[in-house]
């Protein structure tokens, strides 16, 4: 080796070590940084030795593309479940002891105890106050089912505007991105930043990823429709104030194409936004569609012979006042379970009578005044026990007993949470191992860093070294020759 080849070596040397220095020194100080990628040298051996060539990043996209899917998977059944534990505290929570069917079974209780004893005007105003109860309850979950609805449209809407503006500036730095990778510069900074976007994207709506020439992104959800391509796609979404039985809540577009909202308690919803739309136009509208049949069914059992019975309803929106005519059997008056009411002819507070109850309204079936009669009592109770028929696309038995099926409700809202629940659970472990993976991968490891610190630290000491016997030699050199 010739004193020049030597300098050389030494200064390549030099050189390479303050490079791997600084981005060692970087690695180091974002540790603890999960939205960055670890760095690393690519090293080159040219004539006067090795040389840094480029920057790179430790990226794994196969893990990435796994790690995106179970963030999408675990937002969108945590958004899904969170929407079901309101629904479930409107039921009065584990015991469901503000539901509808608790409530029911309690005035079948006092029907029972009335018929016993149909001379104890206290019987009947029990009877009359227990069916209150249960026409209130019917009111108050209507409304609570329509605020869950309203919620989700709310979270719909700021997804909305949150995923534009993620969209926004994604567009800023993939353009910076295809700039620096087409002029040799140094887009690493720059990648991380899109990372992060992207995988706060997939939070929102399930997406996949294709990378292009100068490391330019496209971006497709997860069913296929083009996100983001140079430019983002345009997502809109038109919220509504108010909800009721009747409302039915606009799509989510992207690029003209309507998102689909999850399916089942284990949901397929990717994301936020199909979590929510499920939440508002599936589950809801269901649950609300069995008030509504549990509402029916009270006002068909207690008619009194085409006039209203015990419960009555009005509809101010169609400009109907406690109908006479029966609703059809089997079929579903969308937000009758908001409009249930007890007549005030058997309410005591009102001007009622309580012992219509026993006796009849419209029609007197005891005018001999018997404080023995219970004929009627027994027609109505016959009538909560007996089968009846329901709208199936309630998704309920559609030929079941009036108590069985508010009963039944409850039952089918605590399955779909549960499923939900245990989904989440196990959706959350995924993304957990997912994210290990990815760190593992593409993550600092400080012990390795300040291992590789040490070696760089040992190359500079025999760079020096070399430098020393260089300059010694050439001090010969010249004292030889002066």
């Amino acid at each position: 080796m010739t004193l020049t080849s030597a300098m050389n070596s030494a200064k390549s040397v030099f050189s390479n070590t303050g490079e791997q220095s600084q981005i060692v020194s970087k690695n180091i100080a974002n540790a603890g940084n999960t939205n960055y990628v670890k760095r690393y040298t690519n090293v080159a051996t040219t004539t006067d030795g090795a040389t840094v060539v480029s920057i790179g990043r430790s990226e794994d996209l196969i893990l990435q593309k796994q790690l995106l899917t179970t963030t999408s998977d675990s937002a969108g059944q945590d958004a899904l479940l969170d929407g079901l534990e309101r629904l479930k505290s409107v039921l009065g929570g584990n015991d469901y002891e503000l539901s509808p069917s608790t409530y029911m079974a309690q005035f079948y209780n006092d029907l029972q105890a009335y018929a016993a004893k149909p001379g104890e005007l206290s019987l009947a105003q029990t009877a009359i106050s227990s069916a209150q109860d249960v026409a209130n309850s019917l009111n108050k979950v209507t409304g609570s089912v329509q605020d869950v609805r309203e919620q989700a449209d709310l979270d719909i809407s700021n997804a909305v505007t949150n995923l534009n503006s993620l969209l926004a500036n994604l567009q800023k730095v993939n353009d910076k991105i295809v700039s620096l990778t087409a002029t040799g510069g140094d887009p690493n900074d720059y990648l991380d930043q899109r990372d992060t976007i992207v995988s706060q994207i997939s939070s929102i709506i399930g997406v996949t990823v294709q990378t292009r020439d100068n490391n330019d992104m496209v971006l497709y959800t997860s069913d296929g429709t083009t996100l983001f391509e140079s430019i983002p796609r345009n997502v809109t979404f038109q919220a509504k104030t108010t909800y009721d039985g009747a409302t039915t809540g606009n799509s989510v577009y992207i690029d003209g194409t309507a998102v689909k909202f999850g399916v089942g308690g284990d949901t397929s919803a990717q994301g936020t936004i199909a979590a929510n739309l499920q939440l508002r136009d599936e589950i809801a509208p269901t649950f609300q569609s069995q008030l509504d049949e549990v509402a029916r069914g009270l006002i068909t059992v207690f008619d009194d012979s085409g006039v209203p019975g015990l419960f009555a309803w009005s509809d101010p929106s169609n400009g109907v006042t406690m109908p006479g005519d029966p609703l059809p059997a089997g079929t579903v008056y969308p937000g009758l379970a908001g409009l249930i009411t007890v007549n005030p002819d058997y309410v005591s507070a009102q001007g009622g009578d309580p012992t219509r109850l026993r006796d009849g309204n419209s029609v007197d079936m005891n005018p001999d005044d018997s404080a023995g009669y219970t004929g009627l009592l027994t027609t109505y109770m016959d009538g909560m026990t007996s089968d009846m028929t329901f709208d199936p696309d309630s998704e309920l038995d559609d030929s079941t007993s009036l108590l069985n099926y508010a009963t039944d409700s409850v039952g089918w809202l605590e399955e779909y949470r549960s499923n939900a629940s245990s989904a989440s659970e196990k959706k959350t472990a995924m993304l957990q191992r997912s994210q290990e993976a990815y760190s593992s991968q593409t993550g600092v490891s400080l012990d390795e860093e300040l291992a590789l610190l040490l070696d760089i630290e040992q190359s500079y000491k025999a760079a020096s070294k070399l430098l020393s016997t260089v300059d010694e030699m050439m001090q010969a050199l010249l004292t030889a020759t002066g």
